[in-house]
């Protein structure tokens, strides 16, 4: 799945994507980063609304194992279960999120998907403020459910 391709896929399948302006920067098996304009997420601080920031974040996560089960052609319904997001600095500007899964968890989790058909994985993403600094970080839990293998 291509960043344009994955852009496409959140704006049409999560509205609050299209909302908040949401741009795929990078997708691939490594990270996802996302990125988003500061005005239609702002607060009464004129900084990043800090639901804003949360969903970015998770947005990042969840597309880094969507994509990842699409290059691995698994097909599976992708779920938070739970997550902890951390607010180090305000963002007074754009903002993004970039998200990232340890190998071996990674390994793990498609076993455990191709064995019982479901799966939980950890990702974390961190908050970048406009200049790529670091301003948050999210840790969550995925879960995979209902998967099976595509043509």
């Amino acid at each position: 799945m291509t960043p344009a391709e994955l852009e496409r896929y959140l704006h049409d399948h999560i509205p609050l994507s299209r909302a908040m302006q949401v741009s795929v920067i990078a997708a691939d098996d490594v990270q996802v980063e996302l990125a988003a304009p500061l005005a239609p997420n702002i607060n009464h601080r004129e900084t990043v609304f800090g639901g804003s920031a949360s969903a970015i974040a998770i947005l990042a996560a969840w597309s880094l194992v969507h994509t990842r089960l699409a290059r691995s052609g698994r097909a599976a319904r992708l779920v938070i279960q739970r997550n902890t997001m951390a607010y180090d600095a305000p963002v007074a500007g754009g903002f993004g999120a970039r998200a990232a899964v340890d190998a071996n968890a990674w390994d793990s989790f498609v076993r455990m998907l191709d064995r019982k058909g479901r799966a939980r994985i950890a990702v974390a993403a961190t908050l970048l403020d406009a200049h790529g600094r670091a301003a948050g970080r999210l840790d969550g839990e995925f879960v995979a459910l209902g998967a099976m293998h595509l043509g």
